[in-house]
């Protein structure tokens, strides 16, 4: 197989060039679909990434391709339309989710009541679609830079190799526009697709943990909300309020400690800032990919996970692009994954307070959710998906252990308190009488004069 990366149909001449810039964006972009073919990534439902290109414009994410990408996902997996009894079961289940979250946090409800609250699957991307954007662009922006260093070091070398350094400016400088549009588009599709298949299990905006709504407000998706428990023995009225009470909680954190949204993109930043792409393992893992793909596995005309699994999926997830971890990056992941697991630790402890005994089934419940999560949870396939980061709220039990714990020892306020000041780290969530500890002000201040 030839290198990773693109040649000229005709290298007799050192200085052969395309008689005009669109003439060579055409036949880059040729090259570009062959080579991506080659290791069966499939231009189907592939935006082309000249369509919208102009030399000096960069979108490191564009969001029309996301939507588009995880629109057709969404459309081969199905969707419901929300009818008069979805509306109904959901605004009920919310209304009492509300009057029983009052007596278990003190953070109040989200504004927007009338808003819709019971969405069909198309809509929840519609949705959620901005915060999506907003919280994953720093992983394809660290991309893009670590794509745009080994262009310009190309580009040094091209020019220090060619007699005539204006000529090649010009096109150098195009070419690397295109390549960058090309990797945010493919990244862009990923995103999508990762979003589509989230969409066929979320129950909600806020299931996945992740602060998708501004402002925050609890959605669920009826649908999905049926499948989850339709082959559980449980009434479906607790089945809808158990996901109610946790999507309402959640979305109450979120809009009353908005800094928290700024904490978790800063974890997704630092992790970007250090991406390094290895050119060696590119071209190594391109040529195993090469020798391993089966085109008789591979049907380009249908957009689901398992036609897909020799196509995006076989660039990104199997490592091609997957940047090798720096210490910072390592202590950027801690952070990002114990700030999931004390979120969702903190809504089961919330929802458990909550629901107390008015819920017969509520421990079924809860093992199962839990179950659920430590095998296939949201944020788990969206990272992984995207750079085949592990990202998981491992420490979800621990954390809602921790959070009972502050509750007993002190109270519901003191417990929610802790969001507003230092979040503990992943050590003291095993550890909530460390915490404790290192947390509380002596009532004598004398011996620290």
């Amino acid at each position: 197989m030839s290198p990773f990366g693109f040649t000229p149909d005709n290298g007799d001449e050192e200085n052969s060039q395309p008689e005009d810039l669109a003439a060579m964006m055409k036949q880059m972009q040729e090259q570009i679909q062959k080579q991506f073919e080659q290791l069966g990534i499939t231009p189907a439902g592939f935006v082309n990434p000249l369509a919208s290109f102009t030399p000096g414009s960069q979108d490191a994410l564009p969001q029309s391709i996301v939507r588009d990408t995880a629109k057709k996902f969404v459309h081969a997996q199905g969707s419901q339309l929300i009818g008069t009894k979805d509306v109904t079961v959901v605004t009920n289940a919310f209304e009492i989710a509300d009057l029983w979250l009052n007596e278990a946090t003190v953070f109040p409800a989200t504004p927007g009541n009338t808003s819709q609250r019971a969405v069909s699957r198309a809509d929840w991307v519609d949705e959620t679609l901005k915060g999506w954007h907003t919280l994953m662009e720093p992983l394809a922006t660290g991309l893009a830079s670590a794509i745009s260093g080994l262009l310009d070091d190309a580009m040094r070398e091209q020019e220090q190799d060619s007699d005539n350094e204006q000529a090649m400016a010009g096109p150098m400088g195009a070419i690397a526009g295109l390549l960058r549009t090309f990797i945010g588009s493919m990244i862009a599709t990923q995103l999508g697709q990762a979003i589509g298949n989230i969409s066929a299990s979320a129950t909600g905006a806020h299931d996945v943990c992740l602060p998708l709504l501004a402002p925050a407000r609890p959605l669920l998706i009826p649908e999905n909300i049926e499948n989850w428990g339709a082959e559980l023995e449980i009434a479906q009225s607790e089945v809808y309020l158990f996901h109610a009470l946790r999507e309402s909680a959640i979305a109450r954190l979120f809009e009353h400690n908005p800094w928290l949204v700024s904490y978790m993109r800063s974890a997704i930043v630092e992790y970007g800032r250090g991406i390094h792409i290895d050119m060696e393992a590119i071209q190594r893992q391109a040529e195993e990919a090469m020798q391993n793909f089966d085109p008789s596995q591979f049907d380009p005309t249908k957009m689901s996970p398992e036609s897909n699994e020799n196509s995006f999926a076989l660039a990104l997830n199997n490592g091609i692009f997957t940047p090798e971890e720096t210490p910072a990056q390592r202590e950027a992941l801690s952070k990002l994954e114990t700030t999931l697991a004390l979120v969702d630790g903190w809504a089961d402890e919330v929802t458990t307070l909550a629901a107390g005994d008015r819920l017969p089934s509520l421990a079924q419940l809860r093992e199962i959710y839990r179950r659920q999560r430590a095998t296939k949870a949201p944020s788990q396939q969206l990272f992984k998906t995207l750079l085949g980061l592990e990202v998981t709220p491992k420490l979800a039990r621990e954390a809602s252990a921790f959070w009972n714990r502050i509750r007993v020892s002190q109270d519901i306020s003191a417990r929610d308190q802790i969001w507003s000041s230092i979040l503990p780290t992943a050590d003291e969530l095993l550890d909530p009488e460390k915490f404790l500890t290192s947390t509380q002000v002596p009532d004598d201040l004398s011996g620290l004069l």
